[in-house]
């Protein structure tokens, strides 16, 4: 070995060297940032609602103030309370995020006051006049007491019925159109015009053109059932278009591309694929646009007319309707004229659960065909 070679060994532990990772030093002053803030109790905002109804109950008694008073005195005690003690508790933008809350309950409290008392309202006056022979029998050769609905509720499903028939094929149609095919063209943008015109037609004006149009052809003082549903069909158009446009515009592009790549045509496409998958929202819309004209009373005082007989035909004489029957029930009740009243209130309360029943109709049709969604 040479004398100059030298033996190395591995260190030993030693030998090794220490490394100490640097340590921060915090700031003098400096507070531990916690990951979680304070918040307040569940029971809280329940808390807070007692104590403010509580303290203008009292006010209330004290001052003489009325039920309105006492309400809008708690809303706003809860209203400056809450936020206040979430800002100390919590932060500002939790107290922010309460006091919205409050608002946003307080104007659905205030929005859901007239629905409330309405309903009520035509429940107590209603609601002892429905019965077997009210909802069977007509009006015909009846001074008095006694008659019933029956030929205002045969005539109102029909005249509605025939202005779905008319209106849902031409809406369906033309929002197909402005949704497929139409691409923002002359054409779909003038039609678009003309619906968003037609949205805010009144509907005497719908009646006053209902009238012009069947006197060109049956002459003056013409009263027909078909002629209402012309007139409410003016009515149901824009808004099964805007309604069916908007579900149709929902459909993802994707499942239309991937039908176009398995070569399948529009118009199948459109039938197959996107119109079932939009048909619960259709249906939705349809009976909203239903909804809303089947309560209209001056297109139907105008070319419908009033009778108090049953009439089925739609093409021949005049036909009763609930909305027009409220009316005449109303301004002209006979004698004595509690019964006209107490029918036309009777009246009210059977318009309202048809409308109501159509729309839990629409929710489970709706629900049924709504497209299916699993892993």
């Amino acid at each position: 070995m040479s004398p100059r070679a030298k033996t190395t060994h591995p260190p030993t532990p030693t030998e090794a060297p220490t490394v100490t990772p640097p340590t921060a030093t915090a700031p003098a002053g400096s507070a531990h940032l916690a990951l979680r803030r304070p918040r307040l109790p569940q029971w809280a905002p329940w808390l807070v609602a007692a104590v403010a109804a509580s303290t203008s109950a009292i006010l209330a008694l004290l001052l003489g103030w009325s039920v309105v008073g006492w309400a809008i005195v708690a809303v706003l005690l809860y209203a400056v309370v809450l936020p206040s003690w979430s800002r100390v508790v919590e932060n500002a933008r939790a107290a922010k995020d309460r006091l919205v809350t409050t608002l946003v309950w307080a104007a659905f409290a205030v929005a859901l006051v007239p629905l409330v008392a309405l309903v009520w309202k035509v429940l107590a006056e209603g609601a002892p006049v429905v019965s077997a022979e009210f909802l069977t029998f007509s009006m015909r050769n009846v001074i008095g007491p006694g008659g019933g609905i029956y030929h205002a509720i045969l005539g109102t499903l029909l005249i509605t019925l025939a202005a779905t028939v008319i209106s849902v094929p031409i809406g369906l149609m033309s929002a197909i159109y402005l949704v497929e095919y139409g691409n923002s063209s002359r054409a779909a943008r003038t039609i678009t015009f003309l619906v968003d015109v037609m949205t805010g037609i009144p509907s005497i004006v719908a009646g006053l053109f209902a009238y012009a149009l069947f006197v060109l052809f049956f002459g003056e003082g013409v009263r027909m059932g078909f002629g209402g549903a012309v007139a409410l069909s003016l009515l149901m158009i824009p808004i099964v278009v805007r309604s069916c446009e908007e579900m149709l515009k929902l459909v993802p592009h994707d499942l239309r591309e991937a039908a176009y790549a398995l070569g399948v045509p529009k118009w199948r496409t459109i039938t197959k694929v996107v119109l079932p998958t939009s048909l619960a929202g259709i249906i939705t819309g349809v009976t909203l646009a239903i909804a809303r004209v089947i309560g209209e009373t001056a297109p139907l005082l105008i070319i419908a007319g009033s009778t108090d007989s049953v009439n089925t035909n739609l093409f021949a004489e005049r036909m009763m309707t609930l909305p027009v029957f409220i009316y005449y029930s109303y301004t002209q009740p006979g004698v004595p004229a509690e019964y006209g009243q107490e029918r036309a209130w009777g009246a009210a309360l059977v318009l309202i659960v048809i409308v109501m029943a159509l729309n839990l109709l629409a929710r489970a049709v709706g629900r049924y065909f709504a497209p299916k969604s699993g892993r």
